[in-house]
């Protein structure tokens, strides 16, 4: 495969120099691309993980580094879109795994564990009174969803510009995806509230709750002003609508989450990614009389099925990990690093007056070639793309692994040596390609 340069600008001839020197170091997986692409639509099930012209495939992976089929290491700044926080192959999660392997799994019945991870979210999470678990944050989203309607009567969900609550629940373009699920949504503008409030207002006897994240994952690491979350979750008491918080990505950034730092008391709570351990994981859960209706010793409740929401190794994972590993104390910490190291790399770009900014919370940031104030997906698509995709593939060279949307996220074993090599290679970055950015 080669690429031909037709470009007019050095933008593009750069980007597709990048493209085709990609190629040329990953032979071995392009092979391994095709094999798939045979029996795989686009040799690919996960459509996030594709790439052009096509996808690294990866052997193995070990702490915070994963190698390639073409025998590179990278250090895994992807980490799996915030489920890798524990790294791979975390000891503690390790044993905990050969324990429930050597006991036997798919037994078909409750377990121990299931009550031991229940109770050490509701114990952190005071908004949670009682919970459910499920496979996914997908899954967990649309049961809270479905639970907001059947009990409330209304129909209509708020969700905003942006979002991303699951592959069914994708509101990243003007209008949903066409696959979204067919609920009646109000799309309304993430981090506006003048807007908003017109959208809920005119709403208000159907709306039966409000679906946000606390900061925007998928849309590029936004955070929602925590004034806008409030005015959102006041609003929501007063007209009796069901205020849901998607921690699917944000539950890491303190013992309590985001809601937890920012003082917020949701109705539901949905949650996923990590907490499984590195296994299939998704829960909802919240106040204890909205729960209550998937009581089934009680009448006229509401069925709740899943064959692996109760699987004995995610279970396990998840109890050994967020009771031994990822305590209050270590979520703080690994937050407040990741709030050192974004701020370091930011000061790169603007000591350059280079057009880029590092978004984000805590330990989940987005890189974002634009200089002017990011508040929505809006703002962030005023980037320049080409200069993004450059970035993806320069970080690449340097050894870095990341996300091609430009997100990177940290795990609990990266340390000085692993926050170094990304800073210099940012460094690197600006300095290589700042004579191309008009």
């Amino acid at each position: 495969m080669t690429i031909q340069s037709q470009t007019s600008t050095p933008m593009q001839a750069a980007l597709a120099d990048a493209i085709q020197d990609y190629i040329e170091a990953n032979p071995k997986s392009h092979v391994q691309h095709s094999k798939a692409a045979e029996v795989l639509p686009g040799g690919n099930t996960r459509t996030v993980l594709y790439s052009n012209p096509f996808p690294i495939t990866l052997t193995s992976a070990k702490g915070c580094y994963v190698t390639s089929l073409d025998g590179k290491t990278y250090i895994d700044y992807l980490g799996e879109f915030t489920a890798g926080l524990y790294g791979h192959s975390h000891p503690v999660l390790r044993e905990s795994i050969e324990v429930a392997l050597n006991s036997g799994w798919v037994r078909g019945g409750h377990i121990e564990q299931e009550e031991e991870l229940a109770r050490l979210i509701c114990n952190r999470f005071p908004s949670i009174e009682l919970i459910r678990f499920a496979n996914s944050g997908t899954e967990a989203n649309l049961y809270a969803i479905s639970v907001a309607r059947a009990i409330s009567g209304k129909k209509k969900i708020m969700v905003f510009e942006g979002g991303y609550h699951g592959g069914v629940f994708v509101f990243s373009g003007s209008a949903p995806s066409p696959i979204t699920a067919p609920f009646d949504f109000v799309l309304a503008p993430y981090n506006d509230w003048e807007a908003t409030l017109a959208l809920l207002e005119q709403n208000r006897e159907d709306l039966a709750c409000i679906l946000i994240e606390p900061m925007q994952g998928s849309g590029g690491c936004i955070p929602a002003s925590v004034d806008f979350l409030r005015a959102l979750q006041a609003w929501a008491e007063k007209n009796d609508t069901l205020f849901i918080l998607d921690e699917v990505m944000t539950s890491r950034m303190s013992g309590g989450g985001l809601q937890e730092v920012y003082g917020l008391k949701p109705d539901l709570t949905t949650l996923g990614k990590y907490i499984g351990g590195g296994f299939s994981f998704g829960a909802f859960g919240g106040r204890k009389d909205i729960m209550d209706c998937f009581n089934p010793s009680q009448p006229n409740y509401i069925s709740h099925a899943g064959t692996f929401n109760n699987n004995i190794f995610t279970m396990s994972a998840g109890v050994a990990g967020y009771g031994k590993v990822f305590t209050p104390q270590a979520a703080q910490d690994l937050s407040r690093r990741g709030e050192k190291l974004r701020s370091r790399l930011n000061k790169l770009a603007e000591k350059e007056s280079f057009p880029m900014q590092f978004t984000g919370v805590g330990s989940l940031m987005n890189v974002h070639m634009y200089s002017g104030e990011i508040k929505s997906i809006k703002d962030s698509n005023r980037g320049n793309m080409d200069l993004r995709n450059l970035f993806y593939f320069d970080m690449l060279k340097e050894g870095i692994w990341a996300a091609r949307r430009g997100m990177l996220n940290l795990s609990l074993p990266m340390g000085d040596v692993e926050f170094e090599q990304l800073a210099n290679a940012v460094a690197c970055f600006i300095d290589k390609r700042k004579g191309i950015v008009t």
